[in-house]
């Protein structure tokens, strides 16, 4: 079945990364949950977007925490703030979520300050928690149990937090064997941009991995070891057969399966989601999201940059390509796009 991921959870609606977000998506039918995952001083893996705090969280407004406020390389970039991996668990809990695009999602920002940071183990617990209820009501009509919902658990900045002294990819497998989700079947998958990750998580972890791809640009890791393999590489016949090798999934940046012109608009779909295929791999581009300032020309409302448009008519153009699932800050909206086009072309 074509795969309706909730990005950060249903992010369109809620401050993304938060334990609400990640239950309003499910109960809007997602198929599956995406938390990008990044880790405290003491080795917890929790929910953020990036490891800078102040853009999500109100770590500003702590005044004992102004002392913690740096500048650091980020994958090459100077980036000031607050960052995960100078604050406990503890110390973290402390803080609370907040909008991070205020100015395009005020119905979001409505919520800053109600949610606490979420850890990796509360996602499996919540996810657990959520496949119970629905087995009992199941079960007590007499209906076939639904399977789990899927996860997508994104490594961020892993060989940052290596420098770090911080092991991600350990964490994230203990986390997922404490919670019994390291077999295949488990529904639980792990992306990251860097592929020097994914094939080392292949050997300790037998589920399926997702190579992201960036529209453009050096995978972080291969800056690190002095190589030169750009995404653009990755991404074609030949790069996509080695990352068939480790991985189950590609997940590009959209532009790569249906690029756009000058003006905006949707052009003809690239030959991605046919090479992919030829291969094996399942193409999961990345991200669907219905304020207008996202969307192709052609789909948007005509109002301000934080109107919606048109999303489920851009994401029936990327189904008719071929993809097989998305992610979506707005999974409601992805569900009803992907039924309707099951539905017309009878899958």
């Amino acid at each position: 079945m074509l795969r309706v991921i909730a990005h950060r959870g249903a992010s369109g609606y809620l401050p993304e990364h938060t334990l609400a977000a990640y239950y309003v998506a499910l109960e809007q039918g997602a198929d599956a949950l995406e938390p990008d995952l990044v880790m405290t001083r003491d080795g917890v893996l929790v929910a953020r977007h990036e490891n800078e705090l102040s853009g999500t969280t109100d770590v500003a407004r702590h005044a004992h925490f102004a002392d913690r406020r740096v500048t650091k390389q980020i994958e090459g970039q100077a980036v000031t703030g607050w960052f995960t991996e100078d604050f406990t668990l503890e110390e973290l809990r402390s803080l609370r979520a907040r909008e991070r695009i205020p100015a395009l999602r005020p119905q979001s920002s409505r919520f800053d300050g109600q949610f606490e940071i979420a850890t990796l183990e509360q996602i499996l617990l919540l996810r657990e928690a959520v496949q119970r209820s629905r087995a009992e009501y199941a079960a007590a009509g007499g209906q076939p149990v639904p399977p789990p919902a899927a996860l997508h658990l994104e490594l961020k900045h892993p060989s940052h937090f290596a420098a770090c002294g911080l092991d991600m990819v350990h964490a994230v497998v203990n986390t997922l064997g404490a919670h019994g989700c390291m077999a295949p079947d488990a529904g639980v998958c792990v992306q990251s941009f860097e592929p020097g990750i994914l094939r080392t998580l292949k050997t300790l972890a037998p589920v399926p991995l997702v190579q992201l791809l960036e529209a453009e640009g050096v995978p972080y890791d291969v800056r690190l070891s002095g190589g030169t393999l750009t995404f653009a590489e990755l991404a074609s016949p030949a790069g996509l057969a080695e990352v068939a090798g480790y991985a189950a999934y590609v997940g590009p940046e959209k532009s790569l399966v249906i690029p756009r012109d000058a003006t905006g608009r949707l052009m003809r779909p690239t030959r991605l989601v046919e090479h992919c295929h030829a291969l094996g791999l399942k193409v999961i581009p990345w991200t669907f999201r219905a304020e207008n300032v996202f969307l192709p020309a052609e789909a948007r409302s005509g109002g301000d940059d934080g109107e919606w448009g048109d999303l489920a008519g851009e994401i029936g153009r990327f189904l008719e390509a071929g993809i097989d699932g998305f992610f979506t800050d707005q999974p409601d909206i992805g569900v009803r796009a992907r039924d309707a086009f099951a539905s017309r072309v009878g899958a």
